[in-house]
């Protein structure tokens, strides 16, 4: 089954948790701290796979989770990091948030990038000792990884979009120059999937995307054709099929053209092959000279014909096109850099303190999160380091001179902390 958008969720595995532990040996009675540290989590990644056409395995499996850090343990034993978690995805492949911003676009095989990173691992005691504090008695908990919802996105990649109205001989051409087999029948919008087939020319190899049939509207959704576009726009070239056997071929090349121009400029602006089909057709072959003229004069660069059922100049058609695609640059969308994710942005050590609706005073900023996640709120000497890791920063300061009184909330991230003065 074909499937070219899907919603996935991500996670990045959590970090381990830091060890509290100190050493016990024979003849060494007072051993400094030993505890180890967490592993961190492992990184969701996706890598681009030629071999893949579809999104149709994210339809069922929705969720997508690294693995995480092992603990930390005594004698300095550190925590396994957790294994990363690679799902492949079809080359093509644009990966955005819920947002719409683009966090890559996957156009080359073996591409990847890590959508979801994995939690630091928490520290053990052993970091803690200092020449004040010889035996620290606290430990961090491990940090939760990323968690994102995104949007994937399918956008086939080949060298020839083949385009034109229900029934022009799309699919039978596609069937006829590769070995791509698609459902072919006498009856419009046969084709309901995009279907891809690659064509030897001589040495080289031409990859062409067949769309399922436009109509006039397409570009606004009628028959789907605004999700079929998309399947074009990486192409460096339109083959655009008119068929020679209809009433008004000319109108047919015009309704065309119109909705590639409502669709993207950029697409409408991509170099044209104009092939004028069925000339196995006894009408098709008596309108074929007038009706060049015509598509010339019309605006068609180059006009050519051909009978994909009589195999009449397919020859000079695969000739033209990769002599065609050899001359065109790919298109710049197919270039673009992939964006980095990164796990943070901005200054770490800056914070904001706002009062919310409930009345609760509400601390945010990166490393003073990040502390109180990994803050284990069970031990009451993290706690108490919390509070010198507050007062250091310059929170504690802060609070006071939005004259908090005996009793007010303060929230750091999900935790709450009375007001003592």
């Amino acid at each position: 089954m074909f499937l070219d958008e899907a919603n996935v969720d991500v996670k990045g595995g959590d970090g381990g948790k830091g060890a509290v532990s100190f050493r016990r040996e024979k003849f060494v009675p007072r051993g400094g701290p030993n505890g180890g540290h967490g592993g961190n989590g492992g990184n969701v990644i996706f890598v681009a796979d030629e071999g893949l056409n579809t999104l149709h395995k994210f339809r069922f499996t929705k969720r997508y989770e690294a693995g995480r850090g092992g603990h930390g343990g005594g004698s300095d034993k550190h925590g396994k990091r957790g294994d990363d978690l690679v799902v492949t995805l079809p080359v093509g492949t644009i990966v955005r948030t819920e947002d719409g911003t683009v966090l890559a676009d996957l156009v080359e095989d073996g591409q990847e990038v890590v959508v979801a990173r994995g939690g630091r691992g928490g520290r053990g005691n052993a970091a803690f000792k200092s020449s004040t504090n010889q035996a620290p008695r606290v430990s961090e908990l491990g940090e939760p990884g990323q968690a994102f919802r995104l949007q994937l996105e399918l956008k086939l990649i080949a060298d020839i979009g083949i385009v034109g109205l229900p029934n022009a001989g799309k699919s039978t051409l596609l069937s006829v120059i590769s070995g791509a087999r698609p459902k072919i029948a006498d009856y419009p919008f046969t084709t309901l999937v995009p279907n891809l087939g690659v064509a030897d020319v001589g040495y080289t190899q031409i990859v062409f995307a067949d769309i399922p049939g436009l109509i006039e509207g397409a570009s606004e959704g009628l028959g789907l054709g605004d999700r079929f576009l998309r399947h074009v726009e990486r192409t460096r070239l339109l083959l655009h099929l008119v068929d020679g056997a209809t009433e008004d071929p000319i109108a047919d090349y015009h309704t065309i053209n119109e909705e590639l121009s409502a669709f993207s400029a950029a697409l409408a602006a991509r170099p044209q092959i104009v092939a004028v089909t069925k000339l196995d057709l006894t009408e098709a072959r008596e309108a074929w000279p007038s009706l060049k003229e015509a598509l010339l004069e019309a605006g068609a660069a180059e006009v050519i014909s051909l009978s994909a059922v009589s195999r009449v100049g397919l020859q000079s058609l695969l000739e033209l096109v990769a002599q065609r695609v050899k001359e065109l640059p790919a298109p710049e969308e197919a270039e673009a850099e992939l964006p980095i994710l990164r796990l943070v942005e901005g200054d770490e050590d800056a914070f904001e303190i706002e009062q919310e609706k409930d009345g609760v005073w509400r601390v945010t900023g990166i490393r003073v999160e990040r502390t109180a996640t990994m803050t284990d709120w069970s031990n009451e000497h993290a706690i108490e380091r919390f509070q010198r890791i507050l007062e250091a920063m310059g929170i504690m300061s802060a609070l006071r001179e939005h004259d908090l009184e005996e009793g007010d909330m303060v929230r750091v991230g999900e935790h709450e902390l009375e007001w003592v003065l």
